[in-house]
């Protein structure tokens, strides 16, 4: 009996904390449709960082994509993201409640796919949660698995590591908007990543934590590439944002400028795994000696990061956003 009543309390708990989530939810869109619409009736945009506001993103994101929706006609209402952990913090889940969008999540944990798969959003929704270490071998394949137009709106790639290379190897779908994120501890000036290693998994990989991705202009490089056009970051130095080039115009007339940020977030970790707490420059000194390939090199030279030179900016150093 004391077992029944405690799984029924368990329950009841269980069920009244998800309706008050819920109507936190619902809130938060409703506050986020008005700084929306205010954000649409803007007459200057200084930056993309005049856009942010969060409801699932991290960093400011939903109020960036969410503009840039506005902004280009005709989007297709679809979405792909990696790396999206349980969906509860992501770049894409305001498009699938907000906007009715259709989408792929992609994430390697069986836990976190089972949760989002158990959801009770996820019968309300188009959304297909798949169980998938991403490698720039498999992307495709996975992809077309999920029967995908050609034309997607929004690709968002956080894979904490082969990032580049796994972007570079996409081309089953030409997505409209690409949100990528960069490791700004690698500058802002000389494109380098992390030479591609398919097992890749970045708390393993360095004790420090921040030995992944590529640099911002190594983004930028693939994407002028790939047809692109960069179009800013968000002010927290972590995202980096592209439009493809047909649907470029109408956002680059709308902005006064084209702004990238450095980090200032302190995620550095000691042999112990504890947080350092490390500040400035001087978060990139335990990755110092690890390799990184150099993009401006025909051959992909792999160095140190110590052995580059002018990797960084003035403004860069400084932690001020430089203009691109």
């Amino acid at each position: 009996m004391v077992n029944y009543f405690n799984k029924l309390i368990k329950y009841l708990l269980n069920k009244s904390l998800s309706k008050i989530i819920q109507r936190q939810e619902k809130n938060s869109i409703l506050s986020a449709k008005k700084i929306a619409h205010l954000n649409n009736q803007k007459q200057e945009i200084i930056d993309l960082a005049d856009l942010e506001f969060s409801v699932f993103s991290q960093w400011g994101e939903d109020g960036i994509i969410s503009w840039l929706i506005d902004k280009i006609s005709k989007v297709p209402r679809s979405f792909i993201e990696f790396g999206v952990e349980n969906y509860t913090e992501s770049n894409t889940r305001y498009l699938l409640f907000e906007r009715n969008w259709r989408g792929l999540v992609l994430d390697g944990s069986a836990e976190n796919i089972s949760d989002i798969i158990n959801s009770q959003y996820n019968w309300k929704y188009d959304l297909q949660a798949k169980r998938q270490f991403i490698t720039a071998q498999n992307i495709n394949e996975v992809i077309n698995e999920s029967e995908f137009d050609n034309e997607v709106g929004l690709l968002s790639i956080d894979i904490d590591g082969n990032d580049y290379w796994v972007w570079k190897a996409i081309n089953c779908i030409n997505p409209v908007i690409v949100v990528i994120e960069y490791n700004a501890l690698l500058g802002d000036k000389i494109p380098i990543t992390i030479p591609y290693d398919p097992k890749f998994v970045r708390s393993s990989k360095h004790f420090s934590n921040v030995y992944f991705g590529g640099s911002l202009k190594a983004m930028c490089d693939l994407g002028r590439k790939k047809g692109y056009e960069f179009i800013g970051t968000n002010s927290n130095g972590v995202n980096a944002f592209f439009v493809r080039s047909d649907y470029s115009n109408c956002i680059l007339d709308a902005l006064q400028t084209v702004a990238a940020y450095p980090s200032r977030f302190r995620e550095g970790r000691n042999q112990s795994g504890e947080l350092t707490y490390v500040r400035g420059q001087a978060r990139s000194a335990p990755i110092s000696e690890c390799e990184f390939v150099d993009l401006s090199a025909a051959e992909g030279i792999i160095k140190k990061l110590k052995d580059f030179e002018n990797l960084y900016s003035d403004n860069w150093v400084a932690g001020n956003k430089v203009i691109f």
